[in-house]
């Protein structure tokens, strides 16, 4: 997960937004990389209260160093901040920024609290600020080729979703080991801590949201089944590895999204309509495959001689075929160098906060932002403490 070479600040426009950075841990990195994209955004500077850590990024990537949490928030140049701290921290740095009248993209999710989510939101809207949520996953070509595809009818009316947010036995591979681009440690003993619902279930909840719209009923479980991580987990408090959650949305479609640490890695989506299945291969890549299988596509020609070859064998064949047809995308992936993480995902984490500058320069507010993050956030929150019953906010 390191990079061979420094790289140097991205070209920017003339009108290009002024962020700042709170945070320069392991996920700084993808967003620096990503950050290339867009030129509607400069980065005037970043901080970390680990000194260490900050002189190290900000030498890497030859960005400017604030001295100061305070310094980066009174700093005339910044219109947005892009808070990247650990979750713990995050209400707090929202809260900070937006009385100092910054408008900020948060890294998910907003809050450990839905009651201090809904605090965060309340006074955006108080200040007129735009207060927005990661993930970006859900502004990708996947996401916007996915949405085109079922609003014109190609499966049908949606029915029942089935989403994987399965990240496979982390805990096993060598994640001491692990650095980002700029030299950041993977957090792993705090991501267990954490718990892969926090960490991974927005991926899915918020394509789910985008596609069939707000969520008007949770039904979850958690659990923590590998309490064994390994050399320095082993007298803390860890987070569910596992949890599985049913949602109901009000459109009236039903979605089951499982998160876990253990399973094989998986982060498909299938969506049942009510003349053909639709499947994203990857939540994480940008422009993913797509699948179709039934209406107007058909089954590929390769997935018909497959299953009529388990049949003559009368076995499973050791190995997963995606069913359906691949639907290309309208438009070919842009020419250039590709800017976005190689691994282990394929996100434009940077999307987020170009989307948000857009909509604070239109005065509009964007999708990932306002009563939308805190629906998702209590959503989340609902499925990692394995709430039986539970209605969120609705936006």
């Amino acid at each position: 997960m390191s990079g061979p070479a420094p790289a140097t600040r991205p070209a920017t426009g003339p009108d290009a937004t002024g962020i700042a950075l709170i945070g320069t841990g392991f996920v700084a990195d993808y967003y620096m990389t990503t950050l290339a994209r867009h030129p509607n955004l400069r980065l005037i500077g970043a901080y970390d209260r680990d000194a260490a850590r900050l002189t190290e990024f900000c030498r890497y990537w030859s960005a400017t160093t604030y001295l100061s949490l305070e310094a980066a928030l009174t700093d005339p140049a910044v219109a947005i901040i892009v808070n990247l701290t650990n979750p713990e921290s995050h209400h707090a740095i929202n809260m900070q920024a937006l009385e100092a009248g910054k408008h900020v993209y948060c890294e998910k999710p907003l809050a450990l609290k839905a009651e201090e989510a809904a605090a965060a939101v309340a006074l955006a809207v108080e200040r007129r600020l735009i207060l927005a949520g990661a993930p970006a996953n859900a502004l990708s070509d996947a996401f916007h080729h996915t949405k085109t595809l079922i609003d014109q009818g190609a499966i049908g009316r949606p029915r029942l979703v089935y989403a994987e947010m399965e990240d496979g036995p982390v805990f096993r591979a060598p994640w001491q080991s692990w650095r980002s681009r700029s030299g950041a440690r993977w957090p792993g003993v705090h991501e267990f801590e954490l718990g892969c619902t926090l960490e991974h279930a927005g991926y899915a909840t918020s394509w789910l949201y985008g596609l069939f719209g707000p969520i008007a009923h949770v039904s979850a479980f958690s659990t923590l089944a590998f309490p064994d991580k390994g050399p320095g987990t082993e007298d803390l408090r860890l987070g569910p590895d596992f949890s599985v959650g049913c949602l109901t949305h009000a459109s009236g479609v039903v979605a089951r999204l499982s998160c876990g640490l253990a399973a094989p890695r998986d982060r498909s989506l299938t969506i049942l309509g009510e003349t053909g299945t639709l499947i994203v291969r990857d939540l994480w890549d940008n422009r993913s495959a797509v699948h179709i299988e039934g209406g107007a596509a058909g089954r590929s020609l390769a997935y018909r001689l497959l299953a009529r070859l388990e049949g003559e064998l009368g076995r499973k064949l050791p190995f997963h075929w995606t069913a359906g047809r691949v639907i290309p995308y309208p438009k070919p992936a842009p020419a250039g160098k590709n800017t976005l993480p190689a691994y282990p995902s394929q996100i434009d984490f940077s999307r987020g906060i170009a989307v948000l500058a857009e909509a604070m320069h239109q005065g509009e507010t964007p999708r990932i932002a306002g009563r939308t993050a805190l629906h998702l956030t209590e959503v989340v929150l609902a499925l990692n403490a394995g709430l039986r019953d539970m209605t969120p906010s609705q936006p």
